[in-house]
């Protein structure tokens, strides 16, 4: 089935779409146990769920001319994110733009972060938290970057989970699928010798607490971490994280996994500038 020629902004390239397409799941057909082939093109799946995202429309509300039901990219959508899809394309993407950069291709530094975000009326009690010191009710975004920005790992709790909490939680994950990470960058929130000599003693990361310093005329200096703030500000561009819409914290988590994707995948498909090209062992990994 032929794909009709560009319409949306979010909207896959075709060097894009090269370098999605070998990271999604190898289709049922393919496989050994077998299956029915795929009716909807793949390209026109993705390009369906980057719309939702960037554009903050209900699933429902995804026009008609993509052709496919919603019912069937939602589908995708939450199949894909339980099966751990996104985490792997993040992570590829993320290496090829570090080995373009000519960075170690894992991170062994981060920068952890939280944002509160407002629950819409689809969010439930059970999953939202009132944030007393940011005055919001909702969820509250846990995020782990690189020195660049680029996501590493993420997790989505009720607004009021204290940040130490949820950050035992998330650093417990980030050891066992990335051990070479032995240093991250934090504010005040996650200070306290307590929880310091716990990430030490039990995972091997040291905890470097990163103070606001303020200039002459007031203004608070985020020196190292203003990377993670800018990360945030590339999660509220797609507008469905303006707000937090989903009844599952898991699918909170993918629309935030996608906004990344679509992020890295356009700066991969970039002409690369000479400054910025590889030596020929390097292009090869």
């Amino acid at each position: 089935m032929p794909l009709s020629r560009y319409r949306y902004p979010s909207d896959t390239s075709d060097l894009e779409w090269a370098l999605l397409e070998r990271l999604l799941p190898t289709p049922a057909c393919q496989t050994p146990k077998g299956g029915a082939p795929e009716k909807w093109p793949r390209r026109r799946v993705v390009d369906a769920i980057r719309y939702i995202t960037d554009n903050g429309a209900k699933w429902r509300a995804l026009p008609a001319d993509f052709g496919i039901p919603w019912r069937t990219v939602f589908g995708y959508f939450a199949r894909w994110a339980k099966a751990g899809v996104l985490k792997r394309i993040l992570d590829q993407l993320r290496r090829r733009l570090r080995l373009r950069r000519r960075r170690c291709a894992w991170p062994v530094r981060v920068i952890v972060d939280s944002q509160s975000v407002k629950g819409a009326e689809t969010v439930s009690n059970a999953t939202r938290g009132y944030d007393a010191n940011k005055h919001i009710n909702g969820r509250k975004r846990h995020l782990l970057v690189d020195q660049d920005g680029l996501l590493v790992d993420l997790l989505v709790t009720p607004a009021d989970v204290q940040d130490r909490d949820a950050a035992r939680i998330l650093l417990t994950r980030l050891h066992t699928e990335h051990p070479e990470i032995v240093l991250v960058w934090a504010d005040n929130g996650y200070g306290g010798e307590e929880f310091s000599t716990w990430a030490q003693t039990t995972l091997g990361i040291t905890i470097k607490v990163v103070p606001r310093p303020k200039d002459a005329k007031g203004f608070v200096l985020l020196p190292k971490r203003w990377v993670i703030e800018r990360s945030n500000s590339w999660t509220m561009r797609a507008r469905r994280n303006a707000r937090d819409y989903e009844r599952l914290m898991a699918h909170a988590e993918a629309h935030i996994q996608w906004a990344f994707i679509t992020l890295m995948s356009r700066r991969l498909a970039r002409p690369r500038r000479q400054a910025e090209a590889l030596p020929a062992t390097l292009a090869a990994v």
